[in-house]
C-alpha cells in the first residue's frame, strides 16, 4: 500500500464549518487532510459564528491529496459514531474526530480498546446525542394555531442542548405526515406543509403559542390514564427531567397527581379497576409474580412458571414467544429444539447466548391434552397483550440496548400491535425508551420448513442475527 503523504512543512490550516450539524464537509475536509499527511496539531475547526483558536489565525489554503493516494480507513463503528458526535454541541468534536480518524490509519482496531480516551470520549458523545434526540422525540408537544386562512398549522416549542433538529426532522415527517407543522427551536427551526420540508433560524419562547383549544381536554385525559400503581417518581424524574416540564401542558397536573397516588390507587382497588398490583422491581420478583399470574386462561392450566435468565445488564434481550413442553418442565426458556437451534445460530453470528438476557413474550406454555401428550397453541392476543406487563418489567430493570423479537407474537409483546415479520425484518424499530428493536422469525419456524424454503428463511434468520450484532457492537459502551 501507497504511504500517506508526508507534511513538507508545519502550516497551520483553518477549516471552518459551514453548518455546525454538516457531516459531509466534515468527512470530504477531514479525507482530505488524512491524505495529505496533516497530523491533528496543525488543524483548527472552528463552527459558523465562532471566533475559532486564538493562534489560528486565518490558516492556510488546504493542500490537495496526490492523485495515488491511498484510500482514508475508518470503521463502521467510528463513522457510525462521528456522524451523531457531529451533532454534539461540544466545540471540540470536530478535532476530536480528526484526531480519532488520524489515529485510526495507523491502528484500524483502535475503536475496540475500550480504555483508550478518546474513544470513550466519542461514545460518551455519542450517547448524549442519542439521549437528546430520545428526549425530543418524547417531548415535543404541538399547540394548534389559528390562522387567518383557516388551515391548521400545529407549532411545539423544545430546546435542544444539541444540534439535533435537523437530523430529526424525519422522524417528526413520519409521524405527523398529515399535519402542517413547526417545531421552533433555540438552535433552528424547522417546518412541514404536507409536502416540503424547510428550515429557518433560531426561535424565541414567544414565538410559540402558549396553549391552544384542545389543551383542556388533553389535560383531563391525561389525569384519566395516570395509573398511581406504576409510579415510581425517581424513575419518572430520569426519563422525564424538569428541564422540558415547561415546555409540557401535564406536567403542572404532575405534582397534584404524584401527591394524590396513594388514595386514587386505594380507591381504585375497592372498586375493582386495578389489574396489576405494582410492578415488581427485581427480576427475582417478577418470577415470584409471575408463578402466581392468572390473569389469562393459559395462567390456569397445569403448567409452570416460565422466567427469563441472563445477566441484568445485558446489552441484548432476546424475546421468543412463549415456552414449549420442555421449557415448562425445566422452568427456563428456550432449551427444546428451537433453543437449540437458536444456539448454533447465534454462536455462528458471534453472539454468545450467556452474555444476552433471553425470555418469552408469555410465561406459560399453552397447550390442549390430547392423550399423554400436551400439543402447543398459539397464544392469542389478549393473552399476549395481558402477559405485556411482565415483558415491560424485565426490560425496566435489565434496560437493555436492543431487543431482538423472535415471532410475531415476540413483537407484539414489545410493540402492543401486530406487525407484518417480512416487512420490518432487518430493520431497527426505535422504541420509547431510547433502545432498538429488531424482528426476525421465530427458530421454530424454521424446524417447520423443508428443501428451499428452509434453506432462504435460514439464510434471512442469519442475516438478521448478523444485523444485530453488527448493531451491539456499534452501540458498545
Amino acid at each position: 500500500m501507497t504511504a500517506l503523504r508526508q507534511p513538507t512543512d508545519t502550516a497551520y490550516y483553518t477549516v471552518s464549518m459551514l453548518e455546525p450539524d454538516d457531516f459531509a464537509f466534515w468527512r470530504d475536509k477531514a479525507r482530505q487532510l488524512v491524505q495529505c499527511g496533516i497530523p491533528p496539531g496543525q488543524v483548527s475547526w472552528t463552527e459558523p459564528g465562532s471566533s475559532g483558536d486564538l493562534f489560528a489565525g486565518e490558516g492556510t489554503q488546504l493542500p490537495v491529496p496526490p492523485a495515488d493516494v491511498p484510500q482514508i480507513r475508518a470503521s463502521k463503528r467510528f463513522l457510525a459514531l462521528a456522524k451523531n458526535v457531529v451533532l454534539h454541541s461540544d466545540p471540540e468534536r470536530f478535532a476530536l474526530l480528526y484526531a480519532l480518524l488520524w489515529r485510526l490509519q495507523a491502528n484500524p482496531r483502535i475503536m475496540e480498546d475500550k480504555t483508550d480516551l478518546q474513544v470513550r470520549r466519542v461514545e460518551e458523545l455519542d450517547k448524549n446525542v442519542r439521549r437528546d434526540s430520545h428526549k425530543m422525540h418524547a417531548f415535543v408537544r404541538f399547540r394548534r394555531l389559528e390562522r387567518d386562512d383557516g388551515e391548521d398549522h400545529y407549532v411545539a416549542w423544545f430546546e435542544p442542548d444539541h444540534h439535533i433538529v435537523r437530523a430529526n426532522a424525519g422522524f417528526f415527517k413520519r409521524r405527523f405526515a398529515n399535519m402542517h407543522w413547526s417545531i421552533l427551536t433555540p438552535k433552528g427551526c424547522i417546518h412541514w406543509d404536507g409536502d416540503t420540508m424547510r428550515e429557518s433560524p433560531p426561535a424565541e419562547r414567544g414565538d410559540a403559542p402558549s396553549s391552544d383549544p384542545a389543551e383542556e381536554l388533553w389535560l383531563k385525559y391525561y389525569a384519566s390514564i395516570f395509573n398511581p400503581a406504576r409510579l415510581k417518581v425517581s424513575a419518572m424524574m430520569s426519563e422525564m427531567p424538569k428541564k422540558y416540564w415547561k415546555n409540557m401542558p401535564e406536567a403542572a397536573l404532575i405534582p397534584e397527581l404524584v401527591a394524590g397516588a396513594q388514595k386514587r390507587e386505594s380507591q381504585m382497588v375497592a372498586a375493582g379497576e386495578l389489574t396489576f398490583d405494582e410492578r415488581p422491581e427485581t427480576l427475582g420478583a417478577i418470577e415470584k409474580a409471575i408463578d402466581r399470574c392468572r390473569k389469562c386462561p393459559i395462567g390456569e392450566l397445569a403448567n409452570h412458571s416460565v422466567m427469563g435468565e441472563g445477566p441484568q445488564d445485558a446489552a441484548l434481550m432476546i424475546v421468543g414467544e412463549q415456552p414449549g413442553d420442555q421449557e415448562d418442565q425445566a422452568r427456563r426458556p428456550f432449551v427444546g429444539p428451537a433453543g437449540q437451534l437458536l444456539d448454533v445460530h447465534l454462536q455462528k453470528a458471534g453472539i454468545e447466548r450467556s452474555k444476552a438476557y433471553v425470555t418469552n413474550a408469555v410465561k406459560h406454555f399453552k397447550y390442549v391434552q390430547r392423550g399423554k401428550r400436551r400439543i402447543h397453541q398459539s397464544p392469542a392476543a389478549k393473552e399476549i397483550d395481558t402477559c405485556r406487563w411482565w415483558i415491560e418489567a424485565e426490560r425496566e430493570i435489565v434496560k437493555p440496548k436492543v431487543v431482538l423479537a423472535m415471532g410475531a407474537s415476540a413483537a407484539r409483546g414489545i410493540l402492543g400491535r401486530t406487525v407484518s415479520i417480512s416487512k420490518v425484518r432487518g430493520q431497527p424499530v426505535p422504541l420509547e425508551d431510547g433502545s432498538e428493536l429488531w424482528i426476525t422469525a421465530h427458530p421454530s419456524y424454521l424446524l417447520r420448513l423443508e428443501g428451499e424454503a428452509q434453506e432462504k428463511q435460514v439464510k434471512l434468520f442469519d442475516a438478521d442475527l448478523a444485523a444485530v450484532r453488527e448493531r451491539l457492537a456499534e452501540l458498545a459502551v
